[in-house]
């Protein structure tokens, strides 16, 4: 897959390219992140890529034009026209669903906002749809642009050591994930869960469950409406509330 990235500090994406998973998605070629500099395409001896807003106030907001132009340069190579994502806290919310979404697509271009954002004629000329990471204001789109990527990333085939991570992980079924221990067994007189050790694979099974959806019930509980529970989760929650309760 193939992110193309719009932004005025091209520099950032380093921590996305050269560390940890994405880095190694880079480095097999399962992912290319390609980075275009913005200001590469402004306007006049100081290549200018922002103005003053038309009606007043404050802050600067990136021109159309440079935006358009860089757009058009760096697909130009494609025979369909891409997705374009622009970063902004007024796009649609950046959930599991979207990332999956997302993840299917060969090409994805990012346009990183900067300053009180973008010329709005660039957003429609060059077909952009918003995205957001959720609802505050950063001081510019990388951050959340290394977001979506990482987050894409993890769904691609081959990408993750163990193909299991990706199904289990927080929101895949809709809940939270599961509380989990390792070495050692006790740490300042606190035990791991004994059904933990037990070997048993189902009951094992079974208590994770019930800790997944306990702690979407406690710490998420909007996420339980959106979903419509099996019999098994219903018990599983009914058990975890009863043990919560009792032991208050």
């Amino acid at each position: 897959m193939r992110f193309r990235v719009i932004s005025l500090f091209p520099g950032m994406f380093s921590a996305i390219t050269d560390y940890g998973i994405t880095g190694r998605a880079v480095r097999r070629n399962l992912i290319q992140v390609e980075l275009f500099d913005l200001r590469t395409f402004g306007q006049g001896e100081h290549r200018i890529v922002d103005d003053r807003p038309f009606g007043g106030g404050p802050g600067m907001v990136l021109m159309a034009e440079p935006i358009v132009d860089c757009v058009a340069e760096t697909t130009q190579d494609l025979e369909s026209k891409p997705k374009v994502l622009y970063l902004t806290p007024q796009g649609r919310r950046l959930d599991h669903v979207h990332v999956c979404e997302l993840a299917e697509q060969p090409e994805l271009v990012l346009l990183c906002g900067r300053y009180e954002g973008v010329d709005q004629r660039a957003l429609e000329l060059i077909g952009a749809d918003e995205c957001s990471i959720g609802d505050y204001v950063l001081t510019g789109g990388e951050l959340a642009a290394m977001v979506l990527i990482d987050a894409v990333t993890r769904q691609l085939p081959c990408v993750l050591g163990n193909e299991f991570s990706k199904t289990e992980d927080s929101f895949t079924e809709g809940l939270l994930d599961f509380v989990n221990y390792t070495r050692p067994q006790t740490v300042a007189g606190m035990s791991v869960p004994s059904v933990l050790l037990s070997g048993d694979h189902e009951a094992i099974r079974k208590w994770r469950l019930k800790q997944s959806i306990g702690k979407t019930w406690l710490k998420r509980p909007d996420l339980l409406e959106q979903i419509e529970l099996t019999e098994e989760q219903k018990a599983a929650l009914i058990e975890f509330q009863g043990e919560h309760f009792a032991s208050e």
